[in-house]
């Protein structure tokens, strides 16, 4: 890919996660219908100017649906990146830091839990916790806790040994004023492109477990539930499926270009 298309796509993705968040904030700006309440005689309506996404099986708007679901979705994956990432980060700059004994137990216990499927994973937590959307993210969340450890540690232990921060010590500096001035900043570059990939990444285990039945409860629009609800129409109204569907898909592959954008622009 061009330089040019390159940059064109990564302005779209960009785009693309802007005006997902705008519905979230404001998303009256978009919409003017309910997304709950229903008019029976407008059911199962295909898509229209009236109507962008059409209807559903009780006749309310499915656009409106998709826009209010949208700060589910968003602040499900928020908790979960933020849940990973202060986690994972704090674990692995600990072991990476130190090393020893602290480090050899933290990298197996990683190990382990990237060894379990993360739908797996966040079922068993979800098992615990109980259903919700709050305790599905808190799930994707501590799915992803290893996976940011493991990067961390590795970044620490890069950092950790170049000669600014040996000067850094040398100079009579604390270790914890060390870390905190000197190896963590130098070492949150790949970490934060680990989170951009994450947040799509949460999207997607997020609609996964709400379509599974797992999270928001009807009529609550969450971007999951909305593809499971339309599932029984499909061979009818394919849009009550489809146009969720690509909400989500789109939305996660635009944070994955994101996330290689950013990784690119740090190395």
């Amino acid at each position: 890919m061009s330089r040019a298309g390159g940059g064109g796509v990564k302005v779209l993705s960009w785009l693309t996660i802007a005006l997902v968040v705008l519905w979230a904030v404001v998303p009256a700006l978009f919409t003017g219908y309910d997304p709950l309440a229903g008019v029976p005689a407008e059911k199962l309506r295909p898509p229209s100017p009236e109507h962008l996404f059409g209807t559903d099986a009780v006749g309310r708007d499915l656009f409106a649906r998709v826009v209010h679901g949208s700060v589910h979705s968003l602040s499900g994956a928020f908790v979960a990146v933020a849940v990973g990432l202060l986690a994972g980060t704090l674990l692995g700059l600990l072991a990476g830091s130190t090393g020893g004994l602290l480090d050899d137990a933290v990298m197996r216990v990683a190990d382990v839990l990237l060894s379990v499927p993360g739908l797996l994973l966040a079922l068993t937590v979800i098992i615990l916790l109980g259903p919700g959307t709050v305790n599905v993210a808190i799930a994707v969340g501590i799915g992803s806790v290893a996976a940011f450890a493991r990067l961390s540690r590795s970044e620490v232990v890069r950092v950790r040994r170049s000669d600014y921060v040996e000067a850094a010590f040398g100079s009579g500096g604390r270790f914890p004023a060390v870390l905190w001035r000197h190896v963590l900043p130098n070492s949150l570059g790949p970490v934060i492109a680990l989170a951009a990939l994450q947040f799509g990444v949460a999207i997607l285990a997020i609609s996964t477990l709400g379509f599974l039945g797992y999270g928001a409860e009807p009529p609550t629009p969450e971007w999951g539930l909305l593809i499971s609800e339309g599932r029984n129409y499909l061979a009818t109204s394919w849009w009550l499926t489809t146009l969720p569907g690509v909400v989500v898909v789109a939305v996660v592959l635009a944070a994955s270009r994101i996330s290689r954008s950013i990784g690119r622009d740090r190395t």
